[in-house]
């Protein structure tokens, strides 16, 4: 894949969703060719990152920076222990955040470790992008100054495909006019989440809290067709809330989303009667098709319909 074109696309999201207190650059080298990965696994490690260093600034603002540059490894070269010498691509976000301390960063690829408050994350987001990063042959490391911000840098291998090009039908990602409820304790996310569902045409009410979600859809069960819930938050957990919403409307459709745990599979919310299970972060291809598969697959005829609370109509 071409990693330029979800850098392009990332940069994109998070202009729509950031606060105006934190300013996004982009530098992108145009020499920069293919790598070999999962889109969506690498997706996931740009996401992550770019999160993290949102948290980072979310207090006092700052810039996020996201650069992608051409270059090459020799032989000699130790500091990327692991990726083979020749033409690399170095994917670096950076932020002017509050800096990672040594005793923070002995520890911040290692599983559960975390400095978030309780309900903030799972504490797995670094320790899965190491992992991905690993297995596409590549590497992670970071530079950081207490006070003075953190830059994250993925080293991975280019590749040259000897393969003929061959054109592929486009791809049409599939829309809708549903209304969603959408749940996630993390505001940069919920906003993200509503902004690509829009984007694909549905109306969408959002909400930061479990509880505050179960309070809006009690007052009017039938103002949704379908709620996405993120699984890890406080007060309620997303299995909770789905099993409270059940209650009151059994044939409700439901997509349970998380980043980790230990504690919910897709065979286990499929238990629950909830009937979609899907890998935070949402890739907008997943997502669209995921909703319209739990919804049934058929697009409703166009009609008016009223909006949901506290929402907008889709763009």
């Amino acid at each position: 894949l071409h990693p330029t074109a979800i850098v392009k696309e990332t940069v994109k999201l998070l202009h729509s969703t950031l606060p105006a207190t934190i300013a996004i650059r982009q530098e992108v080298d145009p020499r920069c060719g293919m790598i070999l990965a999962d889109p969506t696994e690498f997706h996931q490690v740009l996401m992550n990152l770019c999160t993290n260093a949102y948290h980072a600034m979310e207090e006092q603002g700052g810039t996020l920076t996201i650069s992608l540059e051409h270059s090459w490894l020799s032989e000699g070269q130790q500091d990327y222990l692991g990726v083979r010498p020749g033409e690399v691509l170095h994917l670096a976000i950076s932020d002017t955040g509050r800096g990672i301390s040594p005793e923070v960063g002995a520890k911040i690829f290692d599983p559960y470790f975390t400095t978030k408050a309780t309900g903030k994350g799972t504490g797995m987001g670094l320790a899965i992008v190491h992992g991905i990063v690993v297995a596409m042959g590549g590497a992670i490391g970071y530079q950081s100054r207490p006070g003075e911000g953190t830059t994250f840098t993925v080293t991975l291998p280019a590749e040259k495909s000897t393969a003929p090009l061959v054109d592929r039908p486009v791809e049409i990602v599939p829309v809708g006019r549903e209304r969603v409820l959408f749940v996630d304790d993390e505001p940069m996310l919920a906003e993200m989440g509503q902004a690509m569902l829009e984007r694909l045409g549905y109306t969408v009410t959002s909400r930061t809290s479990s509880l505050e979600a179960l309070a809006t859809f009690s007052n009017q069960p039938e103002a949704f067709d379908l709620v996405i819930t993120d699984q890890t938050m406080p007060g309620m957990t997303g299995v909770d809330l789905a099993r409270r919403m059940l209650q009151i409307r059994p044939q409700l459709p439901i997509i349970l989303c998380t980043g980790y745990s230990t504690q919910i599979s897709a065979e286990k919310a499929q238990q629950y009667g909830i009937r979609g299970f899907a890998l935070k972060p949402l890739t907008r291809k997943d997502i669209a098709t995921m909703v319209r598969k739990v919804l049934g697959n058929p697009l409703p005829p166009a009609k008016p319909a009223a909006a949901a609370p506290g929402s907008e109509p889709g763009n």
